[in-house]
């Protein structure tokens, strides 16, 4: 896949697209994933990435605009939305600007290929029967509000959501778990051929460049997903 030639779209918009994101010449460091701008830089050492974090505070103290931060021994990640309005806003793009320049500052490598998000997704008839087993054995919310058939989310964002795809009729020759991975747009045919070329088979490109969906050698399948072709002004 070709990277955009980024450009300097006009933010005329009341919330910037995916795409407008996607191109921006300030935000090279950020992926779109999941409505989410998310972004990783590989540290030093452990005190490198608590520095980061740190200062990475000080500026969400002073925009009044918080992302979610994993700090882990070799990288950390950052994460942002503006969980009032469910969506991405201007205020995002303030936010990942002004980290992206701490990071160069500090002289963190910024390692945007290495980024996805996972969901688990299970076909179902009756969505509303089988929501509220899965709500309470996972400890799970709903992802948004009324909701609860649609998605679950674990409320304190470790693991993966899960959402209830529904069926027209019983399925009983393809499993009904499956995987749904978003990466970044700029990665998905990469990580594509090389699932292919480990033995991988391409169920159907019908909804690309939204999701390919492959599966293994025995049908276990898995949506590779970015945010293209979803209708962008979401």
């Amino acid at each position: 896949m070709t990277e955009p030639t980024p450009q300097t779209t006009p933010q005329t918009t009341a919330h910037p697209t995916d795409a407008e994101l996607s191109a921006d010449p300030e935000l090279t460091h950020w992926r779109v994933l999941l409505g989410r701008l998310v972004a990783r830089w590989r540290t030093s050492s452990f005190a490198q990435g608590a520095d980061f974090l740190a200062r990475v505070a000080a500026v969400a103290d002073e925009l009044d605009h918080h992302p979610d931060v994993d700090l882990r021994y070799r990288h950390v990640t950052v994460t942002t939305v503006s969980h009032d309005v469910g969506r991405l806003t201007r205020r995002d793009r303030r936010l990942a600007v002004a980290v992206s320049a701490v990071a160069e500052e500090l002289g963190l490598v910024p390692e945007p290929h290495g980024l996805s998000v996972l969901e688990v997704g299970l076909d179902v008839m009756v969505p509303a029967d089988v929501a509220p087993f899965w709500r309470a054995v996972l400890g799970y919310e709903p992802e948004t509000e009324g909701g609860e058939n649609d998605a679950l989310v674990d409320p304190a964002g470790r693991h993966a959501g899960l959402w209830f795809q529904q069926m027209e009729q019983p399925r009983t020759q393809r499993n009904r778990f499956h995987l749904d991975l978003t990466v970044p747009h700029d990665v998905v045919e990469e990580r594509l051929a090389r699932a292919l070329e480990a033995g991988g088979r391409l169920v159907t490109d019908e909804f690309a460049p939204a999701w390919w969906v492959l599966a293994d050698a025995e049908g276990n399948e898995v949506c590779l997903c970015t945010w293209q072709g979803r209708g962008q002004d979401r």
